[in-house]
Formats: C-alpha cells, sequence, structure tokens
C-alpha cells in the first residue's frame, strides 16, 4: 500500500518510521515532512498542511491507499472530511465534528459531565467580567484552560489570586464583536498524571498496553511555563495495569460510548490525559490525534507492523499490540525563549547515528546541508535500556553528544525522575 502522512513535527516522524518498517507498505508520502524524513520517505516539503487542494492531488497521483494526519491543525479544518467526502480517501484521523474533542475543552468538558465520565469540576466563562469576578471570590489552586488548540501552551495553573488575574489578561482572546472565545476554569487535581493513547473507530476501542508519562513544564522540578512537552518515558511501571484497566472501564469506553451517542462517527487516534488522584483516575484532556512526545517514545517500541494494526482498526477486528522488552527514554531539544518565542537558525550538528534514534519536531538544513532551528522544540532524542536508569542514561549520552550553543538550546535534566 502507498500511504500519506500529513504533518512535519516529531510525531509525524514517528509516523513515518513505523509505516517505513511494515512489510504490506510501498510507498511513503510525507507532506510536508521535515528534514529527519528524507532518508526514510518522499517529503513534499512545499506544500502546506492547510493546502487540501495540493494534499488531495499528491494522493491522487501517487495512488495513496491511506492518509494519516497526524496533526490536530488540519483535522480541525476539516482535511479528513475533505479528502473522505471529495475523493474517497481512507483517512486515519477524525472528521472536524469529532476532532472537538481536543479543538474545544469546553465541548469535551460538558460531553463527560453529561455522561458522567470521570474528570476535574469546571466552570465556562465567555465574559471577562464574570471571570475576573470568579477570581476574586475563587480559592486556589485551579487551573485556567484556552477552549482550543494552544500545542499545549494555553494552560495555566493559578496558586496565588494575583496570578488568576494575570493568567486571565494573558490567556483572554476577543472575537470582532467583542466576546471573550471560552475560557474554562477547573478545579487543580493532585496525583499521577499519565498518557494513554487510543485507537478509536466508533464503539470500537483498543488502548495501548504501555502507558507514558510526559513531561510539560519548561524547566527541571515542573517549573516554568506549560510547554507542548520536554520529553517522555515508557512504561510506567509505577502506575500499574489496574489503573490502565480502570482508565480503560470507566473513561475510554464511555467515552466512545458517549460520542456514538451523540451521533459522532470517531475513527483515528483518541490521546486521553489522564490523573490518578485519591478519587480514581479522572480525565485531564483529550487530543484528537497521537500525542507529542508520547508517540515518538511508545510507536519506537512497538514491535508489530502498523500498518496491519490500522487494518485491523478499519475492520473493527481484534488487534494484538507486540511491545519491545525494556524502557524508552526522550529528551527535547527546544531553543531559549521556548514557549513564548523561539529563534530561527540556530545550528545544530550531530552524527547520522544521533538523528537514527532521534525525532525532528523544528530543524531545517541550509543550502550545504547544515542544520539549524525552524521551530520552539528542535529535535527529541531517545534512549532505550533494560531499566529506566540504563534509557535515562543512554538518552542523555545522547544529548551530550550533540553541537549547540548552551546560551541558545537548553533541555530539562529530570525527565522520568518519578520513575526513580
Amino acid at each position: 500500500m502507498n500511504v500519506a502522512v500529513i504533518g512535519k513535527g516529531g510525531r509525524e516522524h514517528a509516523i513515518v518510521k513505523m509505516l517505513a518498517n511494515s512489510k504490506s507498505v510501498n510507498n511513503i508520502y510525507a507532506i510536508p515532512g521535515n528534514a529527519g524524513m528524507r532518508e526514510i520517505c518522499e517529503v513534499m516539503y512545499r506544500v502546506n498542511e492547510d493546502d487540501f487542494d495540493a494534499i488531495a492531488g499528491i494522493c491522487i497521483e501517487k495512488q495513496v491507499d491511506w492518509v494519516v494526519i497526524g496533526d490536530a491543525g488540519p483535522l480541525s479544518l476539516g482535511l479528513a472530511d475533505f479528502l473522505i467526502d471529495e475523493y474517497g480517501l481512507t483517512v486515519f484521523g477524525p472528521r472536524k465534528h469529532e476532532a472537538r474533542m481536543e479543538t474545544s475543552k469546553s465541548f469535551t468538558k460538558n460531553l463527560l459531565k453529561k455522561y458522567n465520565i470521570p474528570t476535574a469540576d469546571f466552570k465556562v466563562f465567555n465574559s471577562y467580567e464574570k471571570a475576573e469576578q470568579y477570581i476574586e471570590t475563587a480559592v486556589p489552586p485551579y487551573v485556567i484552560k484556552k477552549d482550543g488548540l494552544t500545542e499545549g501552551k494555553g494552560v495555566v495553573i493559578v496558586k496565588e489570586s494575583e496570578e488568576g488575574l494575570k493568567a486571565l489578561k494573558d490567556l483572554a482572546e476577543f472575537s470582532d464583536e467583542g466576546e471573550m472565545e471560552p475560557l474554562i476554569f477547573e478545579e487543580y487535581l493532585e496525583g499521577e498524571e499519565f498518557s494513554l493513547m487510543v485507537m478509536v473507530n466508533e464503539e470500537y476501542t483498543h488502548a495501548f498496553e504501555v502507558i507514558a508519562q510526559d513531561h510539560k513544564s519548561a524547566f527541571g522540578k515542573e517549573k516554568g511555563p506549560n510547554t507542548g512537552g520536554m520529553g517522555a518515558y515508557a512504561p510506567v511501571t509505577h502506575i500499574s495495569e489496574a489503573v490502565r484497566q480502570e482508565a480503560v472501564k470507566n473513561i475510554i469506553e464511555p467515552t466512545a460510548a458517549a460520542m456514538v451517542k451523540e451521533g459522532m462517527s470517531y475513527f483515528g487516534i483518541l490521546y486521553l490525559g489522564a490523573m490518578l488522584t485519591d478519587d480514581g483516575v479522572k480525565v485531564l484532556e483529550y487530543n484528537a490525534r497521537f500525542g507529542d512526545p508520547e508517540a515518538q517514545v511508545l510507536l519506537s517500541m512497538i514491535d508489530s507492523d502498523f500498518a496491519c494494526i490500522l487494518e485491523h482498526v478499519q475492520r473493527k477486528e481484534p488487534v494484538k499490540i507486540n511491545w519491545k522488552a525494556g524502557y524508552t527514554v526522550g529528551i527535547m531539544l527546544a531553543t531559549e525563549g521556548y514557549p513564548y518565542e523561539y529563534k530561527r537558525g540556530i545550528g545544530i550538528a550531530f552524527t547520522d547515528e544521533i538523528m537514527d534514534r532521534s525525532f525532528i519536531s523544528g530543524l531545517a538544513q541550509t543550502e550545504n546541508g547544515d542544520y539549524i532551528s525552524s521551530g520552539g522544540r528542535i529535535m527529541l532524542v531517545t534512549g532505550t535500556g533494560g531499566t529506566i536508569e540504563e534509557a535515562l542514561s543512554s538518552a542523555y549520552s545522547g544529548v551530550e553528544r550533540i553541537e549547540f550553543n548552551k546560551n541558545e538550546v537548553f533541555y530539562r535534566t529530570d525527565i522520568a525522575h518519578r520513575a526513580l
């Protein structure tokens, strides 16, 4: 089969790597792809993710059998709808209506509330004044979230009332008519956070047997602003299989059933960001695609044919995923100033061996073939081992072998600290 992968980040790099190992896959086309994919597939770097006609043209010309949409952006714009309805293509990634599970946090929270699926208590505000009044009486800690897509950066944990007013000012956005875009105020949940990837086809679900933990804050010891993710590791052995099963039974399966009851026909990955609290597992968020950087870690641990897995999910057949033994850790390199700003053109140098175990998020190449930064997050360097300590040592030794200006690039030094 021929497969097109839509996206340009580390998540899509991981998907391309998995498909390249599938015996049933003949050709892979990355649209627009990135510098790390050029050796393993055909990269259509001149085509933007929002150019639906160009994407469809490539899929028809190259006789693409499957389209895998990795990024939330084109999902939110309705790329799946366009490719399915206009050209009859098979697309792994939800339609625009179903992608609201990620693109509208208020939609998802209300769905969870309606069907009594465990999540944090919440309030939704469309009025700046009412949100401000709420902050004046609310008792911290609590969480303020933007409603739409924010790449993991539109979340503030409020620990003092003054922080709440500042967060409101920073996060509030207004329409041309002057109405504030929805902001969600959530109960602050304490416990162990984890990520569970689930393949969904309407009422059919298959949750990954291995869970991962992401590291959202920019700096060590959970300090600094929220980011798209500064590292991840798997498996998370201090969170038991019983907890994963609880998440499947009490959250995943009821959510899939609720979507069907609401007339939704979801086909793709549903990412559960969950919190293990004293009251059980609760939903923090849902995403309509693989997590990043969790996908890079988890997909590299799969020892099964990924294309065959997708076909089983399409037919709603039982799926068996074989997982590699041991642990995998990923360390994200980011440009100074991320997530608020970033600098393009920072030089990065590394060997082919490092590239083989890395996933590119924001790297471009000059005419001379040198790598330079092109985004806030640059690359995820992974390491594996029989123990978490061995995997950590491998990952950080890989980072140390990369040449960069330490005043312009940073990374966290405490990835997987909860597992130690």
